[in-house]
C-alpha cells in the first residue's frame, strides 16, 4: 500500500496544483490515453481542481471500449458453439454486441468462463482435449506479452485445441491518428505508463518531434497524473515538444526486452478497426504465419462477420475527445451500466462508466430537467 499513500498525499497534490497555476498563461487541452488515468482523474476530481484554462479530454485508452462491434459479434458466435469453452477476462462479458453479450450466451447454455490469465485457458485446453478452448485476447501492448506467451506455450505443448480471438491495438498509431485529424484540439498527451513499461519510449519520440506535441509517460495515482499534467503544461509554455518519463519507478527507456522479443516472435502489425473511430493503419497485431493456426477467427471462420455501429451511441466522439460522456444525449438515460449502448459504459476503464460512477450530480441534474419538462 506504499504508493497508495505516498502518491495521494494532499499536501503534495496542493503543491503541484500551485505550480500548475503559476505556470499556465494561456488555454491548453491535454489528453490522457489510458482508461486507468481517466478513472483517477474523475474519481479524484483532478480536472475540477485545475485552472479553467486547462482542459482535460479523454482519449481511446480503454482497449475494451475500442474493440469493434464486429469482433464482439464474432466472439458471441464462437462462444455459442457447443464444442467451445470460451475464456475471457470478466470485463468483456457485459460488453454489448449487436443483439447480445457473453453473459447472455452463458445464460443460454454457452460454456463461457472468466479466467485471470491466458495461461489458465492453456491449462483448460490441456485438461479438456475433446473441447476447443478459445481465449479472447483483448488489450493494448500491456496484456499482449502474456497472450503471446500463452500461444507459444500451447504450440510447444502441442495443444491443437487452443486458439485466441485477437483484438490487440497499439497506442502510438492511435495518438498519430488523433493528432493528424483535421479537428484535433489536443496540445499534449499523457501516455500510459504500463504500456511503456513493456514497449519503452522509442515509438513516442518521433510522434513528439513530427507533430510538435509533448508526450508525458505517466502513472496512475493522483500525484502521478498531476505531475504529468505539470510537466506537459511546462513544456507547452516553454514551446517544447519532447517525450518525458514521469514514471521512472516502473518505466525504462528501452522497455522490457524479454517481453518485446516475445511479441516480435508471435505477432506482426496489421491494420485494425477501432470501435467508434474506424480503421487505423498498422495499429494492431495479428499472429505471424508460424502461429496462424492458433487464430480463432480463422479456425471458426467468423472473420467475415460484420456489424454496423449504433447510431445512438457516441462512443467514438467520446474516445476521440470531441465530447465528454455527459454530452452524449443517451448518457444516464438510454445508456447506463444496466443497459449500456456501448463499451465505455461497462468497461472498468471506460470514460462513460467513470462519469456515471463519480459524477452522479450530472445525472441528478438531467433527471430534474426531465421531470420539469414532463410536468
Amino acid at each position: 500500500m506504499k504508493y497508495v499513500a505516498e502518491f495521494g498525499a494532499p499536501e503534495l497534490a496542493q503543491r503541484l496544483l500551485d505550480e500548475i497555476r503559476a505556470t499556465v498563461t494561456q488555454p491548453w487541452t491535454l489528453m490522457e490515453v489510458c482508461g486507468g488515468q481517466t478513472h483517477a482523474i474523475i474519481s479524484h476530481g483532478i480536472d475540477q481542481l485545475l485552472p479553467e484554462s486547462v482542459e482535460l479530454v479523454h482519449g481511446p485508452g480503454c482497449p475494451v471500449c475500442v474493440t469493434p462491434l464486429a469482433l464482439i459479434d464474432q466472439s458471441l458466435a464462437i462462444a455459442a458453439r457447443p464444442e467451445v469453452i470460451f475464456c475471457s477476462f470478466g470485463d468483456m462479458l457485459r460488453v454489448p454486441g449487436s443483439a447480445s453479450d457473453l453473459y447472455r450466451v452463458r445464460a443460454e447454455g454457452g460454456d463461457v468462463r472468466v479466467v485471470y490469465s491466458p495461461l489458465d485457458a492453456v491449462e483448460l485446453a490441456a485438461a479438456n482435449p475433446d473441447r476447443e478452448v478459445v481465449f479472447f485476447g483483448v488489450g493494448f501492448e500491456t496484456t499482449a506479452p502474456a497472450n503471446a506467451l500463452a500461444i507459444r506455450t500451447a504450440r510447444d505443448r502441442g495443444l491443437g485445441n487452443f486458439s485466441v480471438l485477437i483484438s490487440h491495438v497499439l497506442v502510438p498509431p492511435a495518438i498519430e491518428a488523433i493528432v493528424t485529424s483535421p479537428d484535433c484540439r489536443v496540445d499534449a498527451f499523457l501516455a500510459a505508463g504500463h504500456v511503456c513499461t513493456v514497449m519503452g519510449l522509442d515509438q513516442y519520440e518521433p510522434l513528439a518531434q513530427a507533430h510538435g506535441v509533448p508526450i508525458i509517460v505517466t502513472g496512475f495515482e493522483p500525484l502521478d497524473v498531476l505531475d504529468g499534467i505539470r510537466r506537459a503544461l511546462g513544456q507547452l509554455e516553454r514551446g517544447e515538444a519532447v517525450v518525458e518519463n514521469a514514471y521512472p519507478r516502473a518505466v525504462q527507456a528501452a522497455g522490457n526486452a524479454a517481453a518485446r522479443a516475445t511479441l516480435e516472435d508471435v505477432f506482426e502489425t496489421t491494420d485494425r478497426q477501432w470501435r467508434g473511430i474506424g480503421t487505423i493503419d498498422r495499429s494492431g497485431w495479428r499472429l505471424r504465419p508460424p502461429y496462424r493456426a492458433f487464430d480463432a477467427a480463422i479456425r471458426f471462420a467468423v472473420d467475415e462477420i460484420t456489424a454496423p455501429e449504433s447510431e445512438r451511441c457516441q462512443a467514438g466522439a467520446v474516445l476521440q475527445g470531441h465530447i465528454r460522456p455527459t454530452e452524449c444525449p443517451a448518457f444516464g438515460e438510454e445508456c447506463t451500466p444496466a443497459s449500456p449502448l456501448g463499451a465505455p459504459m461497462v468497461s472498468a476503464e471506460g470514460a462513460c462508466a467513470a462519469y456515471y460512477s463519480h459524477r452522479r450530480v450530472d445525472l441528478r441534474r438531467r433527471e430534474g430537467t426531465a421531470r420539469a419538462n414532463h410536468s
